[in-house]
């Protein structure tokens, strides 16, 4: 008899979710005899059964290269906590994972393999705990899961981030400008760092740095008087100032973003002509690179090995050179962040980047 599987894919979409469910796909079919379906637009799809999708070799051929996700996905829709519009417009939650359960029963499926980030493995975790046969794949652009190296997307969102700093490059040096980008990486700053270290950045500002206001103008102005008509700043999206401790505090006014506040404040304070990006959802979208098929690829393989071994309650990760399984209460709850004092950020102030201390 087959193994009937379900596959779902939750939280924000990343380059490489196709590969994973194609891997899933063809191995489970391939090797241990197993019948798919896809649930549509995260957990939706399980309150909702008429989100389901039969999946197989047809299904999946060709999605290799392709951004997003064909099965959909969604930031919300946790059963635990669902949002329901009462007739009067009052909005209220409420506990759905049983109405979950039974429609996995009736599904008949053996497995739920749910891909996605830190908020998709804490669901999978609570229906893992409820008695549900779950396996979790993490996703995430922002590379930022503890339990796992590496997570497919993120180098993908690095490498789009580092082509958007060539080009400011050429268009800042042609104009004398400094030039601002704003970039993914919700409270870590690992995009950031790297992009800014590969694409030959001046100034890399993260959230695990707080920087003085003070300090990185003192820097761009010294880069003029060096005679480097030019700037080029990387902001994570979390980055946060210092107040400046004299009798002048400079806080960021929280309607803008770290990278609009920088901005504003360089070209006010140096008088110098500033131009500022957010890169946005161009990290997510599109092809992913060679390595996030291939490390997608290998995570979906894993996923399907676990089902056929029916060692539930994990999550495959990558240690290193090699895709192994943890627990999936290993992998939640616990962000990863980049060390202040580690080797990535010694490289790039080695370099002369400024990320957030004074460089001697």
């Amino acid at each position: 008899m087959q193994t009937r599987v379900a596959i779902t894919t939750g939280g924000g979409d990343a380059p490489g979710l196709n590969a994973v469910i194609r891997a899933i796909v063809k191995t489970g079919i391939n090797r241990f005899n197993m019948e798919f379906i896809g649930i549509e637009d995260g957990f939706e799809g399980l309150i909702n059964t008429r989100r389901i999708v039969k999946l197989n070799r047809d299904s999946v051929r060709g999605i290799l290269p392709k951004g997003g996700t064909i099965l959909g996905t969604t930031n919300r829709g946790n059963p635990f906590e669902y949002e329901i519009t009462s007739p009067d417009g009052e909005i209220r939650t409420a506990d759905l994972s049983d109405r979950c359960m039974e429609n996995f029963e009736a599904l008949e499926l053996e497995a739920l393999i749910a891909i996605g980030g830190d908020g998709t493995m804490h669901i999978a975790q609570r229906f893992y705990e409820k008695g549900m046969p779950v396996i979790g794949v993490p996703k995430t652009i922002d590379n930022d899961l503890q339990a796992t190296d590496v997570s497919f997307g993120f180098n993908t969102a690095v490498t789009v981030a580092t082509e958007a700093i060539d080009r400011l490059h050429t268009t800042a040096e042609s104009h004398r400008r400094t030039m601002v980008l704003e970039v993914m990486g919700r409270d870590a700053g690992w995009i950031a760092l790297e992009a800014g270290i590969a694409g030959g950045a001046d100034l890399i500002l993260i959230p695990e740095i707080p920087y003085n206001l003070e300090d990185a103008l003192r820097f761009i102005k010294r880069r003029y008087a060096r005679g480097s008509n030019f700037s080029i700043a990387v902001v994570a999206e979390a980055a946060e100032n210092q107040p400046f401790e004299g009798n002048v505090v400079q806080r960021r006014r929280k309607s803008d973003s770290p990278g609009t506040w920088f901005a504003s404040m360089v070209q006010e304070q140096l008088n110098v002509e500033v131009r500022h990006m957010i890169l946005g959802h161009l990290q997510r979208g599109g092809s992913p690179t060679c390595i996030d098929r291939m490390l997608g690829t290998r995570f979906g393989v894993r996923a399907a090995e676990l089902v056929a071994e029916k060692k539930f309650g994990r999550m495959v990760a990558l240690d290193g050179i090699n895709v192994h399984d943890v627990p999936i209460g290993d992998a939640i709850g616990k962000q990863k962040f980049v060390n202040p004092d580690g080797q990535l950020v010694r490289t790039a102030e080695s370099l002369g980047i400024y990320c957030g201390r004074p460089l001697s």
